[in-house]
């Protein structure tokens, strides 16, 4: 019988996307490499609080795309949640930001972002994106 989920809790994030590569960053409290994302922010559409997330936690700035590339979900601390997740195009990319003492930044391939990132759901919207499925 399918586990029955109490609470969902909604964020956004984004695949940085600067000409043919895409921009990682590590989890804070590992060296995962993950994408931006966080909570949708009050008043915020997800795109929007996607973007704000991008320039806090990498310091990027740029167009998000209007449509998602893709939804995953994870678990974290007991709580379940479910990222949306849209293409960022980079316009920016700043020398110091919110959280770069917290965070490492690195630009890749797609194929070396696969590589790096752990979560099979976020490697599959990645490799979708791109066109790289299977």
């Amino acid at each position: 019988m399918a586990e029955r989920v109490k609470k969902l809790f909604r964020q956004s994030g984004v695949i940085p996307v600067l000409d043919e590569s895409v921009v990682l960053i590590t989890a804070r409290r590992s060296d995962r490499w993950i994408i931006p994302k966080g909570y949708v922010a009050k008043g915020l559409s997800a795109p929007d609080s996607a973007a704000k997330e991008a320039l806090e936690e990498a310091g990027l700035l740029g167009r998000v795309g209007a449509e998602p590339a893709g939804e995953y979900r994870y678990r974290k601390f007991g709580k379940h949640f479910s990222v949306e997740v849209y293409p960022l195009y980079i316009e920016t990319m700043l020398e110091e930001w919110d959280e770069m003492h917290q965070r490492r930044r690195r630009i890749v391939s797609p194929g070396e972002a696969l590589d790096m990132i752990v979560h099979d759901n976020l490697k599959s919207i990645v490799a979708g994106f791109f066109n790289m499925l299977d």
